[in-house]
């Protein structure tokens, strides 16, 4: 008589153990996907952040166009070391010594990552500085190769950047313009990383800090 009911109780817990282990099987696997989910998450966010940071020159949304005529923004330009000056092209006094700077720290720099090296030279007239301009203006200064990059922009464009390089200048005559002579270094993340001052000086600090940037690269 009381072989039924005992049954009857056997099953029941059984049924209970085995909706309780599905319930807490559930619970873990849903556990571990959301941890996945957000471990997934954070590793993007720390990626994102670390590429570009708030002080680096590809923040700029501007557009610039090349001595090959080709329009593009400096973000273009990440994962290389950036040398930059601000010159013109008609400049007769500081300008040349300037070039001269920028030829002879490109020739002595040394490394196995020297070709991810890009020596950029921004025009502070860009009403004169045409891309043909610029173009010819490489090759007369055999600055033509691939490692060279000449760029111009808008007013405001140039002025916006050349305030990001504490560089100042200002039009004395139609033909003429007072300016700051500074070569900066750039790191691959586009932060201001050295600057160089003033005209005639040793550039061997700046050649040293460029091929300490291009030896981090991997």
């Amino acid at each position: 008589m009381c072989e039924r009911p005992l049954k009857n109780v056997i099953m029941k817990k059984f049924f209970l153990f085995l909706l309780t282990c599905i319930t807490v099987l559930f619970y873990n696997c849903k556990k571990t996907n959301t941890a996945e989910q957000d471990s997934a998450t954070i590793t993007t966010t720390n990626t994102a952040t670390e590429e570009i940071s708030e002080l680096s020159i590809y923040n700029l949304p501007s557009t610039w166009t090349t001595q090959e005529g080709k329009t593009i923004e400096l973000k273009e330009l990440q994962g290389n070391v950036l040398v930059m000056v601000m010159i013109y092209t008609s400049c007769k006094a500081a300008c040349p010594r300037l070039v001269a700077d920028m030829r002879h720290i490109e020739e002595k720099v040394t490394g196995k990552n020297k070709e991810n090296v890009k020596y950029v030279l921004v025009s502070i007239d860009p009403e004169v500085d045409t891309p043909e301009r610029l173009k010819a203006f490489a090759k007369e200064n055999k600055m033509d190769g691939n490692q060279w990059l000449f760029l111009r922009s808008s007013e405001d464009n140039t002025r916006e950047f050349a305030a990001t390089l504490a560089v100042n200048y200002k039009k004395i005559s139609p033909i003429d313009f007072s300016h700051s002579n500074i070569i900066s270094v750039f790191n691959t993340k586009g932060e201001l990383d050295y600057q160089q001052e003033g005209l005639g000086i040793d550039y061997e600090p700046t050649i040293k800090e460029i091929e300490k940037q291009i030896a981090l690269i991997p």
